[in-house]
């Protein structure tokens, strides 16, 4: 699962979670706007609306810095369009996620002649966690905030998420918590304070299992009209494989040509077997013993 969908799931869950952080404000009657802005399409993380306010949120979450275009200008498109179609006031909030020492995470304003423009940034690694663990929304961020015990951190989080009453609520807020977390914890440690089959029970991450699977159905039947069958399928296999290449980067960092080109080889029944088994890798070994047992 990508980060973005994540944290866009927290966003529209727990809007008033994140107004009550970033806004030090109370709002009931709020609308998530879509995330598509007018003229050429582009879409932000998250626009969130609060209407009586007459005021729109809008967030981006980063793990990184680096961005095409610069994020800096990127923000400025964002503002121009937002307030373009809505012509009200804009609050607008970049919050880093991954600790790094690049100096594009201090940056806030696009300068240009005759232009400036500027916006909050929040790096989620010098925040206090007392504040995040208040909310149930906010409760996978807070395994990002600053502390001097991340261990003890990442239990404390844990403890508030087995507090939620309510079963499937509990349920979600775990697996975000699981997702956030692998940013800068080992998975090992993770699986000490979390339930791991929250993952597999999971209707988020099965939503983006399904995506790659989804895509290649559709265009399977596109294509089998006209070309037949057989190049359906492949495109669902095609799609499956782009799947799980996204989900082993995510776990295990980039994935070398030669392991790639072992990829290229397996069914589609043996890409939605590896998509369900490499939530248990913690490395390139685990990936290259699989494909070892599989090719045998």
């Amino acid at each position: 699962m990508t980060y973005d969908n994540t944290l866009k799931y927290l966003v529209e869950q727990y809007p008033e979670d994140f107004i009550r952080y970033l806004l030090a404000s109370e709002a009931t009657d709020i609308q998530i706007l879509k995330t598509e802005l007018n003229q050429e399409p582009i879409r932000a993380d998250s626009v969130t609306f609060l209407q009586t306010a007459n005021q729109i949120l809008h967030l981006e979450f980063q793990t990184l810095p680096a961005s095409t275009p610069p994020l800096p200008l990127r923000m400025l498109d964002y503002w121009v369009r937002l307030y373009r179609q809505y012509n009200c006031d804009i609050e607008q909030v970049v919050i880093f996620l991954k600790p790094t020492t690049s100096e594009a995470v201090f940056v806030d304003q696009f300068t240009a002649r005759n232009t400036t423009h500027r916006y909050r940034i929040i790096r989620i690694w010098e925040q206090d966690p007392e504040s995040l663990l208040l909310s149930p929304g906010l409760l996978p961020l807070a395994t990002l905030a600053r502390t001097d015990s991340p261990q003890s951190l990442l239990q404390q989080v844990a403890v508030q998420v087995s507090m939620i009453e309510e079963e499937a609520t509990k349920q979600s807020i775990s697996v975000c918590t699981q997702l956030l977390a692998g940013l800068v914890f080992e998975p090992e440690l993770i699986r000490q304070f979390l339930r791991r089959e929250d993952m597999r029970e999971s209707s988020i991450y099965q939503e983006i299992l399904e995506e790659g699977l989804q895509e290649g159905r559709q265009r399977g039947i596109e294509q089998g009209i006209e070309q037949g069958i057989e190049q359906g399928i492949e495109q669902g296999r095609q799609s499956e494989l782009r799947l799980v290449i996204r989900l082993l980067a995510r776990r295990l960092g980039s994935i070398n040509s030669q392991l790639q080109s072992r990829l290229q080889k397996l069914s589609l029944a043996q890409l939605e077997e590896l998509g369900e088994v490499l939530l248990d890798f913690v490395s390139e070994a685990d990936l290259m013993n699989w494909l070892n047992t599989i090719e045998n």
